[in-house]
């Protein structure tokens, strides 16, 4: 571990043992790769609103362009941050040790939230996939007898540890991938390039065509919640991030071209599932059913992954002292134990909302974030330009910045075209966070709960005169 003094030089301290080790630092490449795989994507289910939106060209390039803008910036700074601060407070840490503990916490709670919206889309997603074999799986009764108890398993997976999770992630991964690879050597016969080109510039949904690529490639800070939980983090963070955003384009990018490229183009039918009746159309029954199952154990994936990197950032944050003690226990499995039953109620709470609703809000929520983000990754530039980065993007402090503008400017379009219900119940949440740190701080002031702050990690609490990393 390391500190900055007051003249600005970097201090390595020695490295304190970790009572964390008996639980954790277990995960390796394979299984970080397709962590990082399901925070962000989990393949294309989902992708299809952009087809809907604005045609099959705009899809295509969407899923080209956005990456470079959004996606890669995202995760390089994942890739430094996260090796600098390899703890589970993640991007809590890298905003707290820049603007203070008051912007840290307002940065958890909005990633906390925009997570817990997102993991309720899974649920949806799921049945929206198997509904078209199990018309029951519809609406009324069974459908929410089936999301409360996908919920519970789900929830169980990720109570029994990171290793589970890992593995788990790694079959879901290869099972739901490998029909598209099947459905795209069955259509070669059928595609036609022209149809990628189809575009009308007059009938375009800007705001949903945004917003679901926006949701598909966003989330790649996640897994810096899950830093205290990986196997040399300096070294597997940055590998795993850069197989990932591989795995994550290609992955959106050929089945898109297949779908488009083998079925005549009818907007108005490209809608959350339409990839299964493209492959009854493709394939049969057969691949009909697998890339059902294929989407079903997608979205189980995506929902451990999610479920992982929230209860782990709640107990992040208690061991920094900025929510009570009790967040920071851990199951006889080394898992958050109160972390983990938090997520998951407020997802049973959201599961009733909308698809295109959840993706706009938790959009919003997750921009603001961002924002912080990048204030924090330029300061810490700035002001400490020695700090020791075990991974340091090229460039310097003004390649730093230069690379933050894109896809500021992006979040810039994404906001402006937010629906008014969206933004007011978005403002109303973050007002939330805005008053829930001062209120802690007064209930640990009075001791109504315990708070405290790990041994283990450093303290950044004087920002004035010491600014604390992890070395």
């Amino acid at each position: 571990m390391g500190e900055f003094t007051g003249s600005g030089e970097y201090v390595t301290i020695g490295e304190f043992p970790s009572s964390r080790t008996n639980h954790s630092r277990k995960v390796s490449v394979l299984p970080l790769v397709f962590l990082i795989f399901y925070e962000v994507s989990g393949g294309p289910f989902g992708v299809e609103d952009t087809v809907h939106a604005a045609g099959p060209f705009l899809a295509l390039l969407g899923f080209l362009l956005f990456p470079l803008i959004w996606s890669v910036p995202e995760a390089l700074i994942t890739a430094e941050m996260g090796t600098m601060f390899p703890e589970n407070s993640g991007y809590v840490v890298w905003v707290s040790s820049a603007l203070g503990p008051f912007w840290g916490f307002q940065q958890g709670w909005m990633k906390w939230l925009s997570g817990v919206i997102d993991n309720a889309l899974y649920p949806i997603l799921f049945l929206d996939y198997l509904k078209s074999g199990i018309p029951a799986l519809g609406g009324g009764f069974p459908r929410v007898v089936a999301t409360w108890g996908l919920t519970i398993v789900l929830t169980y997976l990720n109570y029994r540890g990171m290793t589970i999770v890992g593995w788990v992630a790694v079959c879901l991964g290869v099972f739901s991938l490998l029909p598209f690879v099947v459905m795209g050597f069955l259509a070669i016969p059928d595609l036609k390039p022209s149809r990628w080109t189809v575009t009308n510039p007059n009938d375009i949904n800007w705001n949903l065509y945004l917003n679901t690529l926006f949701w598909n490639l966003n989330y790649w800070d996640s897994i810096s919640t899950l830093a205290g939980e990986v196997e040399n983090p300096k070294k597997t963070l940055p590998k795993a991030l850069f197989y990932a955003v591989i795995l994550v384009v290609l992955g959106y990018f050929f089945p898109l071209l297949i779908g488009t490229g083998a079925v005549p183009v009818n907007r108005e039918l490209w809608t959350d599932g339409y990839f299964s009746d493209i492959a009854l159309i493709i394939g049969g029954a057969w691949l009909r059913w697998w890339l059902q199952a294929a989407a079903a154990m997608s979205n189980m994936g995506m929902f451990v992954a999610e479920m992982s990197s929230d209860a782990f950032q709640l107990l992040g944050m208690a061991e920094r002292g900025m929510l009570p003690e009790f967040f920071s226990k851990r199951s006889r499995y080394g898992t958050p134990l109160i972390g983990i039953l938090f997520s998951a109620s407020g997802v049973i709470l959201l599961s009733w909302l909308s698809f295109q609703e959840i993706v706009a809000a938790e959009n919003f929520l997750y921009c603001f974030g961002m924002i912080l983000e990048f204030i924090a990754f330029i300061l810490l530039r700035i002001k400490h330009p020695n700090a020791s980065r075990p991974y340091k993007i090229p460039g310097g402090t003004a390649g730093a910045i230069i690379m933050c503008i894109p896809p500021t400017i992006l979040i810039g379009v994404v906001l402006f075209f937010s629906t008014l219900k969206v933004m007011v119940v978005s403002l109303i949440a973050m007002a939330i966070g805005l008053l829930m740190q001062p209120c802690l701080k007064f209930v640990e002031k009075k001791r109504w709960m315990k708070f405290s702050h790990s041994s283990e990690l450093p303290d950044f609490g004087n920002q004035e005169d010491t600014r604390t990393l992890v070395h």
